[in-house]
C-alpha cells in the first residue's frame, strides 16, 4: 500500500503513543477482527481509526470562509473551465460497449 499525499508510510518508525481504555468484550471483538485480517491489535486499531478520521473529514458538508475567500471560491466556480484536450477526447470517444 502506497501512501497518499500527507500520509506517512506504514513502515516508518512510529514516534507517538496512543492509549485507550476498553471493555473486555470490545477488546475481544477487536482482537478477533484483527486476527481475521492477519494483523496485530495495534495495526488493526490504528488503521481503522485513521480511516475513520479520513472519512469524517472528507464527509464534511459545511466549511466556513471569510468574505474574501468566499469571493475567490465563487469566482473559481463561475470561471469557464480550462481547456483540457485529454478530457475532451475521453468525453467524445465511443464507449467500448456501443
Amino acid at each position: 500500500m502506497s501512501a497518499s499525499a500527507g500520509e506517512r508510510p506504514v513502515s516508518q518508525t512510529r514516534d507517538v503513543t496512543i492509549n485507550i481504555r476498553a471493555k473486555q468484550n470490545q477488546r475481544d471483538l477487536i482482537d478477533y477482527a484483527a486476527e481475521v485480517q492477519g494483523k496485530s491489535r495495534s495495526e488493526f486499531m490504528l488503521e481503522s481509526a485513521y480511516q475513520k478520521a479520513q472519512d469524517v473529514l472528507l464527509d464534511r458538508r459545511f466549511f466556513g470562509l471569510d468574505e474574501h475567500k468566499f469571493k475567490q471560491f465563487v469566482a473559481l466556480l463561475d470561471a469557464p473551465p480550462a481547456q483540457n484536450e485529454k478530457l475532451r477526447t475521453l468525453l467524445t470517444a465511443q464507449a467500448p460497449w456501443d
